[in-house]
């Protein structure tokens, strides 16, 4: 067998009545014998371990599962194993019982590519009814109109009712949430409080002012019975108090409050270039102009 130079090469087919050298031998995966390419095979060279890789599955009837049978292994053993074990006959709806569209009168089995997820009511339905007036969308739901947190709270509070066991770190949250958002509110409400008192507070004393000036200038009407108000400031000339205010406050306090932010601006006599302080105009005289200021 084989050559001088390749003593090795080249085997005989391990079939009893064949025995032929095949130099490109093939060795089977099961009995590990090597034969020729005519009895390569299980049938040909009936394999007394073909069926060791063999995959048999049996359905179970109560979960809908398969069962992989065991080669080498009684099939009841191995069905008494899952039956004690792995057996949920709560499966067997979800696999046998196909989901169908939610629409009354429709039987359309859902499948991955004629499902569609309503985003309104987030339930599936088939493409005849995707939209919303075809499966009477209740359309989406409404938001609460209170506090923003409060419904987040709600919900967090009914999970924990619900659950008997709930996490301490759920509860520590719902907890810090609630505190966080009630502290929140409070000081909202107690700032608009004191606003809401402070304005009223302001518009009762400017009230008084207009009626005790009034009164006072229709007491003395009696003697004087043509009497103007004057504007301190201007000097402008008005018929009533109330309209005297209201011109002192439009016109000087508007005029009072604009002079704060202005800001005096020395010109350079020569260069007429601006100068916000006083020292850096001089210094800039005696580098620029030669010390002196005269044109």
């Amino acid at each position: 067998m084989g050559t001088p130079q390749f003593p090795d090469l080249g085997k005989h087919c391990s079939v009893e009545d064949c025995k032929q050298i095949d130099f490109l031998p093939f060795t089977c995966d099961r009995c590990h014998l090597v034969y020729c390419l005519e009895h390569r095979s299980y049938i040909k060279h009936h394999c007394p371990k073909a069926d060791k890789k063999d995959v048999t599955v049996v359905i179970c009837p109560l979960c809908a599962k398969g069962v992989r049978l065991v080669p080498d292994e009684d099939p009841n053993i191995t069905w008494e194993m899952h039956v004690n074990i792995e057996c949920d006959p709560s499966n067997y709806d979800k696999v046998t019982k196909k989901k169908k569209c939610p629409v009354p009168g429709c039987r359309e089995v859902l499948t991955f590519s004629n499902t569609i997820k309503c985003r309104d009511c987030t339930l599936d339905h088939c493409l005849k009814h995707r939209f919303g007036p075809d499966h009477k969308c209740p359309g989406p739901k409404k938001s609460d109109p209170g506090f923003p947190f409060m419904g987040l709270l709600s919900r967090s509070r009914k999970e924990s009712k619900t659950n008997q066991a709930p996490a301490t770190s759920s509860s520590k949250w719902a907890t810090s949430f609630l505190n966080a958002a009630s502290t929140v509110r409070a000081s909202a409400e107690a700032g608009m409080t004191k606003l809401g008192s402070e304005i009223s507070q302001k518009l009762q004393i400017a009230r008084d002012g207009v009626g005790l000036s009034s009164s006072s200038g229709s007491g003395s009407s009696n003697g004087n019975a043509g009497q103007v108000e004057e504007c301190p400031q201007c000097g402008a000339k008005f018929a009533s108090v109330t309209t005297l205010v209201d011109h002192v406050e439009k016109v000087h306090e508007r005029n009072n409050q604009s002079r704060v932010f202005k800001m005096s601006i020395d010109v350079c006599p020569k260069c007429s270039k601006g100068f916000r302080d006083p020292v850096a105009l001089v210094e800039h005289v005696e580098r620029d102009h030669g010390g002196t200021s005269k044109a």
